[in-house]
């Protein structure tokens, strides 16, 4: 079979960077807009106050052929008052751009860093698996102050030093045509210049932002692995990954630098060397007296004053550049189709479509089926024809080897992930066509590894659910505790329920943080409990105590809880036994112990029995 391989030349791929960069940009117009007025009105004054910088020369060629030629002090007095009057009217409009353009670019700022972080909380689980976090911290923070930098400067002075290029132009040319055609022809080395620089510029913003990204996952990881790092005495390794990221942004720093000191050199040596021409030019035209000596100071002071507008074009379009790539990482990632809040459709189950009401209550697996987004084709899913039915008020334990799929079950029910196929019920109503709202405000979860907030013991708790006046907050929260068995150590602490905890809860110790964990859930009064091994970081002795005050709970509410040892199983009505994503047996623990080894092996320590078709799935 034939192929046939398209090429792009090297204009047409600068045109579509170019063009992509413009596009991006473009995007912010949703969040620009709320406040375009003062926007436009900052640029309007900054326009006039750049354009009376080029009106300055004329007042200095009436002064030159008028005054000083006749020798009329008080014109010269007269002359040099409007020259001060435009510089200090100059200096009030840019000072009034200033003020107008802060306020503004800040709240844009603001809107945007809100608007990403709102979208990151409705992003699926699935996303935040593949993306690191540093990633997603230096689009919230470096991008987003290279866009406002962007608003603030490169947008408007563009804008302004195009449009008093093009009014500088013209007088140059009204003034004396011959002198501006010289001082204009390097205009069109210059737009081919900077067009390809900036392309240039574009790619190595981006792989700069990249690896700054990649710097700050690097640097989170080893803060809050600080403990990991300091106890196996990895330190220097850790420095020498960091240096090596550190010298790749460097590198790319170094480039973007040599790029800006190139175009920011050429666009100073060819207006210079027209400059210097047209000097020559129009003082041979003086001495001929084809030229007056205030039109040639005029023409040249008109000339200066366009010096910065031409020189700067390379630095805007590098802070161009730079904001587009910013703006192409931001909305990467509020490109990302969030999770529908609204219930859905009813699964069908064995192609016949359903309503959302089942017969039946407490929590039903229905031939659940479920595969992780990132696996590879082709391999078999995590779980497969789940039918577990957790009758009301009933607590199941799930037991089973590591990887067989019973963290994967548990996350399904408060619906962390959707099924692939099947269908769950709480209480007869389809899990999929409940909002998340409704189907978080029934379930309440405590992971295997408890994740605490920098902020007090009190609001780590009542994030769990706990809704009413103060007074009952109080009540439930006291409540919480006692069942985690978690009031002594939590009135042990400095300032009891108002102490903070500290970053990832890392003041505390792990079996603290993991009653805490435990209180969180529990303080709603869930209609649905689902406990991820949540006593496997306590002692014996604490484990008995909570176990006691849990049965409490477990009595009025339908639980699902993952268990790995013998105490922990004994909470549960019935066990199910997970193996290879199947549920393959389900009873009293009593009754498994008897009438299936694998389930023996696994609460007795022994060797399982496991076959082979199990190998090599991806359980997690």
């Amino acid at each position: 079979m034939a192929t046939t391989t398209c090429s792009t030349s090297p204009d047409e791929r600068t045109g579509a960077v170019r063009r992509s960069a413009v596009r991006s940009l473009l995007r912010l117009w949703p969040f620009v807009r709320p406040v375009r007025v003062r926007l436009f009105l900052a640029a309007a004054v900054a326009v006039v106050a750049s354009c009376l910088s080029v009106v300055i020369p004329l007042v200095l060629k009436w002064l030159v052929d008028g005054p000083v030629s006749h020798g009329d002090t008080g014109g010269v007095w007269r002359g040099g008052g409007y020259l001060l009057l435009l510089g200090v009217a100059e200096a009030l409009l840019f000072g009034l751009r200033r003020w107008l353009v802060s306020r503004p670019t800040a709240a844009v700022e603001a809107a945007m860093r809100e608007a990403l972080y709102r979208h990151v909380q409705r992003l699926p689980v699935a996303f935040h698996d593949r993306w690191a976090t540093g990633q997603l911290l230096s689009r919230a923070t470096t991008d987003l102050q290279l866009l406002r930098l962007f608003l603030v400067f490169p947008m408007t002075f563009l804008l302004v030093n195009g449009a008093t290029i093009v009014v500088g132009g013209v007088l140059l040319l009204i003034q004396q045509w011959t002198l501006g055609l010289v001082l204009m022809a390097p205009v069109l080395p210059l737009m081919v210049v900077c067009s390809v620089f900036q392309a240039r510029y574009g790619q190595a913003a981006r792989r700069a932002q990249d690896q700054v990204g990649d710097l700050t996952t690097v640097v989170e990881e080893s803060v809050l692995g600080i403990r990991i790092v300091k106890g196996f005495g990895r330190h220097r390794n850790q420095a020498r990954a960091f240096g090596e990221l550190a010298g790749a942004v460097r590198g790319t720093e170094l480039r973007k630098a040599r790029l800006l000191a190139a175009i920011w050199g050429v666009n100073t040596l060819l207006p210079e060397l027209a400059l210097g021409a047209a000097l020559v030019l129009g003082t041979v035209q003086v001495a001929d007296r084809q030229l007056s000596a205030g039109t040639l100071v005029a023409f040249l002071s008109t000339a200066l004053a366009l010096r910065w507008p031409v020189d700067s074009i390379g630095f805007l379009l590098a802070m161009s550049s730079a904001a587009a790539t910013a703006a192409d990482r931001y909305f990467e990632v509020l490109d990302v189709p969030p999770v529908s809040e609204e219930g859905a459709t009813p699964r069908s189950v064995g192609g016949e479509p359903v309503d959302g009401e089942r017969p039946g209550g407490g929590l039903v697996f229905e031939a659940v089926e479920f595969r992780y987004p990132d696996a590879p084709p082709g391999s078999p899913p995590t779980l497969r024809g789940i039918d577990l039915h957790v009758r009301p008020g009933e607590t199941m334990a799930l037991v089973g080897a590591t990887g067989s799929g019973k963290t994967t079950l548990t996350a399904l029910v408060p619906r962390l992930y959707d099924p692939t196929a099947g269908r769950i019920t709480l209480d007869g109503r389809d899990l999929a066509t409940l909002t998340r709202e409704e189907a978080r405000a029934l379930v309440a979860v405590a992971f295997e590894e408890p994740t605490l907030f920098s902020t007090t013991v009190a609001d780590n708790v009542l994030m769990g659910g706990a809704d009413g006046s103060a007074a009952e907050r109080a009540a439930a929260l006291r409540r919480a505790l006692r069942v985690a068995q978690a009031e002594e150590f939590v009135a042990a602490l400095p300032q009891g329920t108002a102490t903070g905890v500290g970053e990832q809860g890392m003041t505390l110790s792990g079996g603290q943080r993991q009653r805490l964990a435990l209180a969180r859930a529990v303080v709603g009064r869930p209609r649905f409990l689902i406990l991820d091994d949540p006593l496997s970081a306590l002692d014996v002795h604490t484990e008995a105590r909570v176990e006691a005050a849990l049965r409490e709970v477990l009595a009025t509410t339908t639980a699902l809880v993952v268990a790995h040892r013998p105490s922990t199983v004994l909470l549960a009505d019935r066990v199910a036994l997970l193996a290879g994503g199947r549920i393959v047996a389900v009873g009293t623990h009593h009754q498994l112990l008897r009438e299936n080894a694998q389930y023996a092996a696994l609460m007795s320590g022994g060797p399982a029995r496991a076959t082979k078709r199990h190998e090599g799935e991806d359980g997690r």
